[in-house]
């Protein structure tokens, strides 16, 4: 690395870290303000709160992070630029885009960091914070017990399967009551009726379990195939991952859920290879939001590419002027952004523009502006 590359990122990782610190706090303590009283009436104790906050303290990093590295970088590229540091750099031979490599890597590094804490660790701390939220109101049912799903159907459309439960564990993958329904190659259809289901081995595993019958040459009722305490069934290949994104997604599209939430990528894509052909309707939502999360940490990289022309164009600048350009910046993208993913799942636009539209818009505006970059 040369000793270019080594100061220009000393300058940048330095005001990173205390623009994405003075966020952090900032949010949280915005986030503390609108949910005090309900942390008060849910009897939660300091020792609860902090803990609270630890647990959903990377779906804030998800959100700041971009905001913080476009403040750090229009700082310290205008503070190059008040001293004509960049002026020099350019004239000694070194080009805009070469000066700009170091930002396109800590860009590219915080878009894998961003990817990895929206589809490993945001999922799983939402889930956790909320029963933080929820463990010292009276009256509640245990957390293993709120955490079941009651009269859960689904269809495995890939497979042509249909499964019916009357009580599933998502922690445990206990099924009570399960009922299943396929069709075979020449067109019988079986059902499978049990007084639980386990996860055993990897394998679905009835106990208790009838199987009937039924002959589409005869249409004849159901006739009793095969009773036992215990059926292994390694065909059913429906995963606990699949089912609980068959839960969460199914919510939202059914309007028991919040739709305009955030789905990771291995639900969306579990999701899918349950239904091969949704709806139309359910279509450009999935197909969207699916685009809109792979467009999403790129927005780090997207960031370099705006900051650019706004921080290295010559010219003696006050600090303040950057942290006003972040802000419009980053507004103008949410507009952005969100217009893009309301077109993309009204069926307006194409599923994968809707979703990058934000990004593409931004991305060509900075490429660009940093071109006409005298």
């Amino acid at each position: 690395m040369r000793l270019l590359d080594r100061y220009l990122l000393r300058e940048l990782l330095v005001p990173l870290a205390f623009c994405l610190g003075g966020f952090l706090i900032f949010w949280i303590t915005f986030d503390l303000f609108n949910e005090l009283d309900m942390l008060q009436s849910n009897r939660l104790r300091s020792g609860d709160i902090v803990e609270y906050y630890l647990v959903k303290t990377p779906e804030f990093i998800v959100v700041v992070l971009p905001i913080a590295l476009l403040l750090a970088l229009l700082y310290s590229l205008s503070n190059h630029a008040r001293h004509h540091e960049i002026t020099a750099i350019r004239a000694a031979g070194v080009s805009l885009w070469r000066l700009a490599c170091p930002y396109f890597g800590v860009g590219l590094a915080a878009s894998l960091i961003l990817f990895a804490f929206n589809e490993l660790w945001v999922p799983s701390s939402l889930e956790r914070a909320e029963q933080i939220k929820q463990r010292r109101q009276e009256g509640q049912k245990n957390p293993a017990e709120r955490q079941q799903e009651r009269d859960l159907a689904f269809q495995n459309a890939r497979d042509g399967r249909t499964w019916h439960i009357g009580v599933y564990d998502p922690a445990s993958f206990m099924m009570l009551r399960p009922e299943v329904i396929w069709t075979l190659p020449d067109g019988s259809q079986r059902w499978l009726y049990a007084e639980r289901a386990e996860r055993v081995n990897g394998v679905w595993t009835f106990f208790n379990a009838r199987e009937y019958r039924d002959n589409v040459r005869t249409n004849m009722a159901l006739v009793p195939s095969l009773q036992t305490n215990r059926l292994a069934r390694p065909q059913f290949t429906e995963t606990p991952d699949e089912i609980r994104s068959e839960m969460n997604i199914s919510r939202r599209l059914g309007g028991r859920g919040e739709r305009n939430a955030d789905v990771p990528l291995a639900e969306l894509l579990a999701f899918l290879r349950f239904h091969p052909n949704p709806s139309r309707t359910d279509r450009y939502w999935l197909y969207t939001k699916l685009h809109g999360r792979l467009a999403a940490p790129w927005t780090c990289v997207v960031v370099v590419l705006i900051a650019l022309p706004f921080g290295a164009a010559a010219g003696r600048r006050n600090v303040f002027v950057g942290v006003a350009s972040s802000i419009v910046i980053c507004f103008s993208y949410f507009i952005l952004a969100q217009l893009g993913i309301a077109l993309g799942t009204g069926g307006y636009l194409p599923a994968w523009l809707a979703g990058w539209f934000a990004n593409l818009a931004f991305g060509f505006l900075g490429l660009w502006l940093t071109v006409k970059v005298k």
